[in-house]
């Protein structure tokens, strides 16, 4: 009779316990997990902070950023692992390389999770690109320096790129679109150097290139930019940068006349949009257009 009545009360039990797990699991709260390339750029802050204002909106989200501390693959990788492991329903993601991400990726698709790119794709399918134009807008800030350099009188010499590394795919477009606005022009471009967009080495790539007898600068990311505007402040040189991303900092470097103008993009519209997309592919539907072009504008000075 005992051994009954205590088989009874554990399966009540063991039925309470399964219970009170599926009503947390149907909660109605969706798991959407933005991770960005690191936490050292304000880029990322405002990605975030469009994602937030999509959840307040929304409603009905259990939401989390994670990122790396350093621009590296393997973390990243490690975050997007955890993301699943947590129970991911969609992921935000800023590929810091194409390809490297991408057997992470199968693994999340095959646990039910679905992608969406914010800034930078990896080399997989996904529900939607949210992102610059970056090969346009780099070439933008090639003819933003040409035409700088041009008022100035100057029509010839080499120019310095600083960028990331050879592999994020959004700074490699802005490198190619922005080669592509000195073609047939009288200035020559340098060896790029990748500085992983971190400042302080950015600001010595940079001052190499001053020391080099360039003319012209451009920064490919945030840190770089900064790394640019900073060695030119330095050393009080004529020589003129164009970067991208927008900061405090760089704003800063603007205004002191340190930086011709950068390329800000709209960081906040990724993580909005972004968020109402991954929302929208969770009830079912679909996420349109393929690629969101965000857009960007060209900071000057007087525009500050």
């Amino acid at each position: 009779m005992k051994k009954g009545i205590t088989f009874v009360v554990g399966m009540l039990l063991a039925v309470s316990v399964f219970a009170n797990g599926k009503k947390d699991a149907n909660s109605g709260k969706q798991k959407i997990y933005l991770i960005t390339m690191d936490q050292m750029d304000q880029h990322w802050v405002h990605v975030n902070q469009g994602c937030m204002k999509a959840v307040q909106e929304l409603g009905g989200i259990d939401y989390k950023w994670l990122a790396p501390d350093i621009k590296d693959d393997n973390k990243q990788i490690e975050c997007i692992n955890n993301a699943v492991a947590g129970g991911a329903n969609a992921i935000l993601l800023a590929a810091n390389g194409p390809t490297a991400v991408v057997s992470a990726l199968k693994e999340a698709t095959a646990a039910g999770v679905k992608i969406i790119y914010v800034d930078s794709a990896a080399d997989y399918p996904a529900e939607q690109t949210l992102a610059t134009d970056n090969k346009a807008a780099g070439k933008t800030a090639g003819d933003v320096l040409i035409k700088a350099l041009k008022d100035k009188g100057v029509t010839s010499g080499s120019i310095g790129v600083v960028s990331v590394n050879t592999a994020t795919a959004s700074t490699v477009n802005r490198e190619a679109g922005f080669r592509s606005a000195f073609a047939g022009t009288g200035f020559k471009i340098l060896e790029t150097q990748y500085c992983d967009g971190d400042a302080a080495r950015s600001k010595d790539a940079a001052s190499n290139f001053i020391t080099q007898g360039c003319v012209g600068l451009f920064g490919a990311n945030e840190g770089s930019t900064v790394g640019v505007g900073g060695a030119i402040a330095e050393v009080g040189s004529k020589v003129l940068g164009v970067g991208f991303d927008k900061s405090d900092m760089i704003l800063t470097l603007i205004k002191n006349g340190n930086l011709v103008a950068t390329m800000a993009q709209n960081p906040e519209v990724m993580g909005y949009e972004g968020m109402k997309s991954a929302v929208k592919v969770l009830k079912g539907g679909k996420a349109s257009p393929a690629y969101f072009d965000t857009g960007v504008s060209v900071l000057t000075k007087d525009k500050l």
